[in-house]
């Protein structure tokens, strides 16, 4: 009986969530509101509109908000009469599965916006971490330097299946092919096209990994850019199951006289990606290294066994030196990617660790 009255309880308390819940067509049924979240797709001059039109809805000390992937919010800022009051709200997909948000914390954006913005994230039940106002922040730069790596193997001819065998032997929750087609390599695409044209504003070289253009076959020539469109890395059936591999993507990349040492593989993606880690951090594009830490496995599934990218670094064998030492060795074997920035290169030279 106490579990049949719990059960009425609880979806007494559903149905009164629920109605609260309004949809509208109508912009004026937004008055008043004191907390604006814009979640419209990555168009700069759709998401400025949007602002443009709801911010005299709003209430005076309104918080506006934009769900915002890559696109900076100085980019969007100049829509908004009180950039004091704006802040980014970056969710992960799927939304009702992924516990972190990013936190973007502009130039203009004030501390009561930002500590409003994070009490919020914590209210929804999300796990906030701070982020700087840059192109694609925090998460988002990790996740596209591990799949740029796993498309390198690719792109050198290792076979597909080999690929996601380390892509999830090394960690990660699916195989970096199987989650490319997940997001949309269109949408690969136009990040990536994103961060050499942020490359030319910052006057920072882009080092493209070899497995980049894989992309742009897949979506111009294959027109198989994912799950969505019914074909991608993966076949997939009417109602979108995953069959297998495309056949034909090991005739276009598989090469069978290349074989790149199966750790290598594995750990590319690893080191890649904290090597990035570790220059968001020295930029300050990350704050604390509890954030990255936490980014880093809430956001992109960076293996749980490592404690995440700067973690990572301190526990690899002979710790941060050891890593170093091991990216070098990488950087000589398979080119640039694996460089040491110079920032991580002194922090070890002090003997420094990731606390």
């Amino acid at each position: 009986m106490s579990k049949a009255r719990d059960w009425i309880k609880a979806d007494a308390q559903r149905t009164e969530t629920l109605d609260r819940i309004v949809a509208t067509d109508n912009i004026a049924d937004v008055k008043g509101a004191d907390f604006l979240v814009e979640a419209v797709f990555e168009d700069l001059d759709l998401k400025r509109k949007v602002f443009e039109e709801v911010e005299p809805y709003l209430s005076d000390d309104a918080i506006i908000a934009t769900d915002t992937s890559v696109l900076p919010l100085s980019e969007m800022a100049s829509a908004i009469s009180r950039p004091k009051d704006f802040v980014g709200l970056h969710f992960f997909s799927p939304v009702d599965k992924m516990p972190l948000v990013e936190v973007i914390d502009s130039d203009s954006t004030s501390d009561e916006t930002l500590a409003r913005a994070l009490d919020f994230a914590v209210q929804i039940k999300k796990t906030p971490i701070v982020v700087k106002d840059v192109y694609a922040f925090y998460a988002n730069r990790i996740i596209f330097k591990f799949v740029e790596l796993a498309l390198s193997s690719l792109a050198e001819g290792a076979h597909p299946a080999s690929v996601e065998q380390a892509t999830t032997q090394a960690g990660f929750p699916v195989g970096a092919l199987e989650l490319l087609d997940e997001v949309n390599m269109k949408t690969t695409q136009k990040v990536r096209r994103g961060f050499i044209v942020d490359a030319e504003k910052t006057g920072v070289p882009f080092v493209d990994a070899i497995g980049g253009p894989v992309t742009d076959r897949m979506v111009d020539e294959f027109e198989g850019p994912g799950r969505l469109a019914g074909k991608g890395f993966y076949e997939y059936d009417e109602k979108g199951k995953r069959l297998g591999l495309w056949p034909q993507l090991i005739e276009e990349f598989h090469k069978p006289d290349v074989e790149i040492p199966f750790e290598d593989m594995m750990e590319r993606m690893l080191v890649a990606a904290a090597l990035k880690a570790a220059d968001c951090y020295a930029q300050g594009i990350v704050k604390t290294v509890a954030d990255a830490n936490i980014g880093s496995i809430f956001g992109i599934g960076y293996p749980a066994w490592t404690g995440g990218t700067l973690q990572y670094i301190n526990q690899y064998e002979g710790g941060p030196a050891g890593f170093v030492a091991r990216a070098t060795e990488l950087a000589e074997k398979y080119g640039p990617r694996f460089e040491v920035p110079a920032s991580l290169t002194d922090f070890v030279a002090a003997g420094r660790t990731f606390e």
